[in-house]
């Protein structure tokens, strides 16, 4: 086979690549064990486990063990929707990416320029005449 037509990987990923992409869409595990003897069923156990950031879980609602302390800072945080900033890549609150701008890389977007157009002043236009 030529080299040319040889599959190539074009990125390289790492470990902290593959724990940022558990964490942000999450991993379920869900497994059923059975050890039996001459078909009679001897030990069964079965496994669910999720793993995810808080932001993730509380996007799909994924449920938490009782006990819980849902009022702490990190889980209050992760209930505020975020977006990806399309210049950096890091997770910004929404309403400030879309109306501030991204304080990582200062990225702005439309709608946060609209107003800094807006106010700039006007030229005055030649039918206006001078004052």
């Amino acid at each position: 086979m030529p080299r040319e037509l040889m599959p190539q990987r074009e990125y390289a990923g790492s470990l902290v690549d593959v724990v940022d992409a558990i964490l942000d869409k999450g991993l379920v595990v869900n497994a059923d064990i059975m050890v039996s003897v001459v078909g009679v069923e001897l030990l069964g156990i079965k496994i669910r486990a999720a793993l995810a950031s808080f932001e993730t879980a509380a996007r799909y609602g994924l449920e938490f063990p009782s006990g819980t302390n849902l009022e702490v800072p990190a889980w209050q945080e992760a209930q505020v929707p975020k977006e990806t900033c399309p210049q950096c890549d890091k997770r910004v609150e929404a309403k400030e990416l879309l109306e501030v701008g991204c304080p990582w890389c200062g990225w702005r977007s439309a709608r946060a320029e609209a107003p800094a157009i807006e106010a700039r002043p006007t030229s005055r236009t030649l039918r206006e005449g001078p004052r």
